[in-house]
């Protein structure tokens, strides 16, 4: 029996379909830009918001004016997210080769960190911020058992699913930027602390990972290609509220 987050490692499996040579003249190489989208609750180009199954609550997100915050703001619109002990999150379908553009670069800031975050247990599972990259990894590198759960999972959802994640995450003051760990739901989806705390809290950070480096850290082998990315927070583990804003993601070459 699957709980929902077992399904987390799918995140956007209403929105993700498998890159088949079919469907990739549909999926853009890089995700909408929030810098130029009109403001509003109306998510731009294939962004979508994906709720999570069994979480009663999910976040509310906008576009707005980008708030102030430090040398690092961005231009124009950004996409706001607020959760109020729920969960949920914006997911983009993308068709894109890791090998060619293997910088992925965006801007993000959090009101406040969130003290119970912690990948080493379940109850942890709660974020201020998550960026997830999305990879189409061949179902025969899984173990046995993710090849079954990702089974299960694929007959809940009508559309093919990713088969691997990386979760960048602003983590709790605990955590220590540059820690890294599976997630305790699901060991599919590895999870990076890139921004901790509360010494930034407020500002606007700039973020550029190396996605050659992290997926040869997480999983090895050879880089898939990247099937989606996914932007969300939550807090309906632990309630409360938290409020993140994301700036435009980009997808670079080296």
């Amino acid at each position: 029996m699957f709980d929902r987050r077992r399904l987390l490692m799918n995140l956007g499996a209403a929105a993700l379909a498998g890159p088949s040579l079919a469907q990739r003249a549909d999926k853009p190489g890089q995700p909408t830009r929030f810098s130029d989208a009109a403001l509003g609750n109306t998510a731009p180009g294939q962004w979508r918001h994906q709720p999570l199954p069994k979480v009663e609550r999910s976040n509310e997100f906008a576009i707005v004016q980008a708030p102030a915050g430090g040398p690092n703001q961005p231009v124009g619109h950004v996409l706001q997210g607020m959760a109020r002990s729920s969960a949920s999150s914006w997911v983009t379908a993308l068709d894109a080769d890791a090998r060619s553009t293997p910088l992925l670069r965006w801007t993000w800031r959090v009101d406040r960190s969130l003290p119970a975050s912690d990948f080493k247990q379940k109850a942890g599972d709660d974020y201020a911020a998550r960026v997830y990259v999305l990879f189409d990894m061949p179902t025969e590198r899984l173990s046995l058992g993710n090849r079954l759960r990702h089974a299960a999972a694929q007959l809940l959802s009508p559309l093919p699913l990713p088969t691997a994640s990386i979760c960048y995450v602003w983590g709790g003051p605990q955590q220590v930027p540059g820690a890294s760990g599976w997630n305790p739901y699901a060991e599919t989806v590895r999870m990076v602390v890139v921004d901790s705390g509360d010494g930034h809290a407020g500002q606007w950070r700039s973020v550029q990972r190396d996605l050659r480096q992290d997926w040869q850290q997480a999983f090895g082998g050879p880089l898939p290609r990247i099937s989606g990315l996914a932007l969300g927070l939550d807090t309906d583990n632990a309630g409360g509220e938290a409020q993140a804003w994301f700036g435009d993601l980009s997808l670079l070459a080296a």
